[in-house]
């Protein structure tokens, strides 16, 4: 769980970021979307190929258009 604590001088606006970092970087709101649903072992395996297959071709390009 996380949580932040706030003492009696602290702003409410830097508590709250502070709070939005800490949610950010444990990873909660991105496993929470993750399991939104169900999603059956080789449909994601589908997705997690073609991701990869995206991220290749991009790299391609960048190194490609380096070379010029």
């Amino acid at each position: 769980m996380t949580e932040i604590t706030i003492g009696e001088n602290d702003r409410i606006d830097w508590a709250l970021k502070a709070f939005r970092r800490k949610v950010q970087k444990s990873g909660v709101l991105k496993e929470l979307r993750r399991r939104r649903y169900y999603l059956k072992p080789s449909a994601a395996k589908r997705l997690k190929v073609a991701a990869n297959r995206r991220r290749r071709r991009a790299d391609e390009r960048r190194a490609a258009r380096g070379r010029d």
